[in-house]
């Protein structure tokens, strides 16, 4: 395949590949956005707002991409795994910083990837019920971690699959809506409609907040910096590309399911596409377009979850040559140059946050595990987004070179004020996401004093046993 360079300069052998053209970064960025919240959340978000949830994924990205600005500027400056968490220790040298940074960017990971295996389900539901839904979410974080560790370029060129496959879904939902539009059924004052009991801000900054859960992209492409080819030139243009043309058919998708299904009923349903779908506009068999939509739905669902395997990999093998985790995390598979046991860590850890919310709701907790693991990936990624941009901004100066990226200051300061409000109003509408958050903090904790007690201690000279080298 000509998209795929297999280029590694001198001295890389023994770390990862730049495999990853610009061309397949941005397919990278546009899959991972869209598999998310158009398939899982987007019901959620329209029970938030009302017929004009669009809006608040036109909002939610805007700040992302704005957010996007930033990683794009340090990753120019720094082209290596681990995301933010590198940039945050680069920019304050702080190990304590830097390790909150570290778990809190695993943690929402983590929690997306539960989210995205729950949701995987119940779309799976529609095409066969007899496996309990818990196996199929488990069942997909083990094949999705095994296709990682296969390497990057497969996962990459999966991850492009899959991407066109889902964009063909979307096309389909669109379809159905100009259909119905042409049929005259299609009420354009819906999209203008805010139903809610209360202020209708309020009611816009909810939607944004949840929306904001599929709006990750660029985080999940800094981590697979180190394997992009030339990554100075093609890493802007993909990342901030990727972002606007997902922003673009994510309005477009959530006007088309207003127009052409009651709102009401995409707030409570588990696949609201497929709702769409299942409308009877098209002239098709519905219970034979209904599994056809449903294998879509699934392939965008493992998309996303694909990429953020990936990227919880990758955090922990470029926070592991960091010294702030175990450096066991670092070692890598001397064939598929893959970190073999940072994803059979993070594979488990997944699969235990799913089992702790299928024991809840079978107890009876009532806990909605979609929602809940969004709003906590949400309270995590607003958190680390904030501390990105003001990274940003302290590392101006720092490794500069006429090739890196300068995203405009207003446009920074303007997306810090984003992040803060949204991670302000979530905190205080879902504070028993907070527990959770907590539980995932602790996690960390414990893998960081492993590292602090017994780290290797063949450091480079002056730095301490848990302290970040600094390279």
């Amino acid at each position: 395949m000509t998209d795929i360079s297999e280029v590694e300069t001198a001295g890389e052998e023994s770390g990862l590949k730049r495999t990853i053209t610009g061309r397949l970064l941005f397919f990278y960025v546009l899959g991972d956005v869209l598999g998310s919240g158009i398939y899982v959340l987007i019901g959620a978000v329209a029970g938030e707002v009302g017929g004009a949830f669009w809006i608040a994924f036109l909002i939610g990205v805007s700040i992302a991409t704005i957010t996007g600005a930033a990683y794009a500027e340090l990753v120019t400056k720094f082209p290596q795994a681990a995301g933010a968490a590198l940039f945050v220790n680069k920019a304050f040298k702080s190990r304590i910083l830097t390790f909150l940074v570290t778990v809190s960017m695993l943690s929402a990971c983590f929690a997306a990837s539960g989210s995205l295996a729950t949701g995987f389900a119940s779309y799976f539901d529609t095409v066969w019920s007899l496996p309990p839904a818990i196996l199929v979410s488990l069942g997909l974080i083990v094949l999705l971690t095994i296709v990682n560790y296969l390497g990057i370029t497969e996962s990459v060129v999966a991850n492009l699959v899959m991407t066109i496959v889902e964009i063909t879904g979307l096309v389909v939902v669109l379809l159905i809506a100009v259909v119905n539009t042409g049929k005259g059924d299609s009420h354009f004052d819906t999209l203008t409609d805010f139903s809610t009991n209360g202020n209708e801000i309020f009611a816009v900054v909810a939607g944004v907040a949840l929306a904001f859960f599929a709006m990750t992209g660029f985080e999940n492409a800094a981590n697979v910096a180190e394997e992009v080819v030339d990554p100075a030139k093609h890493f802007p243009r993909a990342l901030v590309g990727g972002m606007l043309a997902a922003g673009v058919i994510y309005v477009l998708v959530a006007m088309s399911a207003a127009l052409v299904v009651d709102v009401s009923q995409l707030a409570s349903s588990d696949a609201p596409l497929l709702d769409v779908v299942e409308s009877g506009v098209l002239p098709i068999s519905v219970s034979v377009l209904s599994i056809v939509f449903a294998i879509i739905a699934m392939t965008a669902i493992t998309n996303t979850t694909l990429v953020s395997v990936v990227t919880q990999s990758r955090i922990l093998y470029g926070m592991a040559r960091e010294d702030v985790v175990p450096g066991a995390f670092a070692k890598i598979h001397q064939r598929r140059r893959s970190p073999v046991l940072a994803l059979l860590f993070c594979a488990a850890v997944v699969m235990g946050l799913l089992l702790v919310g299928w024991v809840l709701n079978e107890t009876g907790a009532g806990i909605d595990v979609v929602d809940r693991l969004a709003t906590v990936t949400v309270v995590f990624t607003l958190f680390i987004y904030s501390l990105v941009i003001v990274a940003a901004f302290k590392l101006r100066g720092e490794a500069e070179t006429e090739e890196n990226y300068h995203a405009p200051t207003p446009v920074l300061v303007l997306g810090l004020v984003g992040n803060a409000v949204l991670l302000v109003y979530v905190v205080v509408d879902d504070p028993g996401s907070l527990l959770w958050v907590g539980g995932l903090l602790m996690l960390g904790l414990v893998l960081f004093l492993v590292e602090y007690a017994f780290g290797d201690r063949t450091r480079p000279e002056g730095a301490r046993r848990g302290e970040p080298s600094g390279r």
